[in-house]
């Protein structure tokens, strides 16, 4: 996949803000090379979720709350680089 864009969708009412920001600084700083772009979307109505084009990587009603941040990245990794080592977040899967 070339130059992935990953949308972060966050609810403002919620505030959640914060950690939409800090999941997007944690996966530009595991994937510099794969990532073309982290866009934070602002919604309302308690959405959180994180989307690769037309891929649902996670949907916090869905998958139950918010991710671990190995498991987001395992799940980002598989859809952007499956090849890519993650070295301690893959050893705790």
């Amino acid at each position: 996949m070339a130059d992935p864009r990953i949308e972060i969708t966050f609810c403002t009412q919620c505030k959640w803000q914060l950690r939409a920001q800090w999941y997007a600084g944690e996966l530009l700083q595991s994937f510099p090379e794969e990532i073309g772009e982290v866009a934070l979307v602002p919604a309302t109505g308690g959405v959180f979720r994180v989307d690769i084009g037309e891929a649902r990587v996670w949907n916090r009603k869905r998958d139950g709350g918010f991710p671990e941040i190995t498991e987001l990245k395992r799940r980002v990794r598989d859809i952007i680089a499956p090849e890519k080592s993650l070295g301690h977040a893959d050893r705790s899967a």
